[in-house]
């Protein structure tokens, strides 16, 4: 099975996706959209920016803990992932992301 993204309406109202992995965890979420059209996009956007390495923004929180960021073209932020304990963890993330989200599925939620 492949990963998939969910689409969904968060409680303020606002349109927002996650890419799930096969195994069903989180690997990458998206800020809130004002409409399910440029939510879409936002998940085209990722589908079409996951395979590129230098999109990704590889960051330490300052509680220690490693995450990342997926960045379109233009360098804005689409979708960024939760906290890792170790860079190893998130590496394996990143690869998570570029190996799932260009063929994902999309659902809504």
């Amino acid at each position: 099975m492949a990963g998939k993204f969910e689409v969904y309406q968060d409680k303020a109202g606002e349109y927002r996706f996650r890419l799930k992995a096969s195994n069903g965890q989180n690997i990458l979420a998206s800020e809130g959209y004002k409409t399910k059209a440029s939510c879409m996009n936002g998940v085209e956007s990722v589908k079409a920016n996951a395979p590129e390495d230098d999109r990704y923004e590889r960051k330490e929180s300052s509680s220690g803990k490693f995450m990342f960021n997926l960045k379109a073209a233009n360098h804005q932020i689409i979708g960024s992932s939760q906290l890792y304990e170790s860079t190893a963890s998130r590496d394996n993330g990143i690869e998570s992301v570029k190996k799932n989200a260009p063929e994902a599925t999309v659902t809504e939620v």
